[in-house]
């Protein structure tokens, strides 16, 4: 859940109000035995951030996931702007896991993106 947090305060950061967040919770733990809880969802509470449960791990598996060893969380991506999900997930500008230890790479490709976007 520190991602979460991490995401909710890089959304301060960015005043961009084009900027999106999609959060994908999937159970992966022995005591993720439901959807996120009220609590859990308002770490990050940006109006800019939609976050989905996704019990069978459609997404995780869309970006690699193959077995139990190789679930796909706690995992953030950069996409450039205007580019959609078709039958795979296009290349990202930016990943890394943990988000925590990503969010830093990430920030900068952000503004990246946005200051490109912005031409």
């Amino acid at each position: 859940m520190q991602g979460a947090s991490a995401l909710n305060k890089l959304l301060a950061e960015q005043k961009n109000a084009g900027l999106r967040v999609f959060v994908v919770w999937e159970p992966v733990l022995p005591t993720d035995l439901g959807a996120p809880s009220t609590a859990t969802l308002k770490r990050l509470a940006d109006r800019r951030a939609s976050q989905y449960w996704d019990k069978d791990h459609v997404v995780s598996r869309l970006l690699g996931e193959r077995d139990r060893s190789s679930v796909v969380w706690d995992y953030v991506a950069v996409y450039q702007s205007g580019k959609l999900w078709d039958h795979a997930p296009p290349e990202p500008a930016s990943s890394g896991v943990p988000v925590i230890h990503a969010i830093d790479r990430t920030r900068n490709v952000i503004q990246r993106e946005l200051k490109t976007s912005d031409r």
